[in-house]
């Protein structure tokens, strides 16, 4: 790298310049990836942590099934015809619904989940809830003073406290748990939103869905049928894709300006036995220089930013949440300078000599 520092030494503002692009432009795509996260497990937590690998998807009578947590409908028979099914363990209901739960200072939209204790989230205090009881994420628990023992209204019902669980949330809602009959009285529904299964084998199931009218996918599949959670996470995952795209166009131009202006030093040093390899190594390791020293103090920036705003908003602050933005950053602007440095091999030592004079 002789060459790659005496060139940032002696060009230090414009490669200070192109540094500065590269962290802001990193600080913003972990910004912008920390958030997707934070809203991913803000929609789906209370999904994606079920203890289940397979949900099954009901219709009512004469619509077909569709991953749909908001449509889904589950008969006592599908149930049933799914408890008997070769491979599958154990069957069991859940019923998901939207309402308020209101306390003497306030009140909120949350999320209802009917089920089963083995469902639950890790339990903080107390217990599994009984009919006419509910268990609350110790967050929800914590802005709305609720404590096991005392009551609440969620929706029609009055309900007593009986546990404070890990915090989940469904569609953006606090999630809420109680039994399913319990559930059945809130919403006013008589029969199970869907089916959370657990299975050794997936052998079968499709054939069971033609027959019963359901369908059948795994738990990571299911987070479709969240309404609004794939459009969601389909354009925040755009706008990382065009930033990436963008940071990689950036880091080529600047280095295909860079070699040009370079051409007569280049063609010098290939003049006095410099090979290509070693020339276009050269660049490529200064490139790497820019782009690593940018990357990490941007992914630095972002996930000290993170940290406070997570305090406000859905924001997942995790390694992966910052490594994976850095390095896709990195990659991507060495793969711009790479297009932009292959101009080396080309360089005609006579010809950009005599040309330069």
């Amino acid at each position: 790298m002789f060459v790659a520092l005496r060139d940032i030494r002696f060009a230090k503002g414009r490669f200070a310049l192109m540094g500065a692009v590269v962290t802001l432009i990193t600080t913003l795509v972990v910004f912008l990836y920390g958030l997707t996260g934070g809203l991913a497990s803000a929609a789906s937590s209370a999904i994606t942590g079920l203890p289940v690998d397979r949900i099954v998807f009901g219709a009512p009578a004469g619509a077909a099934p569709e991953v749909s947590f908001g449509n889904s409908t589950v008969s006592p028979a599908q149930a049933a015809a799914f408890a008997g099914a070769p491979g599958v363990s154990s069957v069991k209901p859940l019923g998901l619904s939207l309402t308020r739960l209101t306390t003497s200072a306030a009140a909120t939209s949350v999320s209802v989940l009917g089920a089963e204790a083995s469902l639950l989230p890790p339990l903080k205090s107390g217990s599994a809830p009984a009919d006419g009881q509910l268990a609350v994420g110790s967050d929800t628990a914590a802005a709305y003073h609720l404590t096991v023992g005392g009551q609440v209204q969620v929706g029609p019902e009055r309900l007593t406290v009986s546990a404070i669980t890990e915090q989940r949330s469904y569609s953006h809602a606090p999630t809420v748990w109680t039994t399913v009959p319990t559930w059945e009285k809130l919403s006013g529904q008589t029969q199970p939103t869907a089916l959370a299964l657990d299975t050794s084998s997936g052998t079968g199931l499709g054939a069971l869905d033609t027959a019963q009218g359901t369908k059948t996918v795994s738990r990571s599949d299911a987070l479709s049928g969240i309404n609004g959670f794939d459009a969601e996470q389909g354009s925040l995952q755009m706008i990382q894709g065009f930033l990436f795209v963008v940071s990689a166009l950036v880091v080529g131009a600047f280095f295909t300006v860079w070699t040009v202006q370079r051409k007569p030093d280049v063609a010098v040093l290939k003049a006095v036995g410099a090979s290509s390899v070693y020339l276009v190594r050269d660049a490529l390791a200064q490139a790497a220089a820019v782009l690593v020293g940018g990357a990490l103090l941007g992914g630095v920036a972002g996930a000290v930013g993170g940290v406070f705003a997570a305090a406000s908003v859905p924001f997942d602050v995790s390694v992966a949440s910052v490594a994976v933005p850095v390095t896709v950053m990195v990659l991507l602007g060495l793969l711009g300078a790479v297009l932009a440095v292959r101009r080396i091999t080309a360089v005609d030592p006579l010809a950009a000599l005599g040309a330069s004079r």
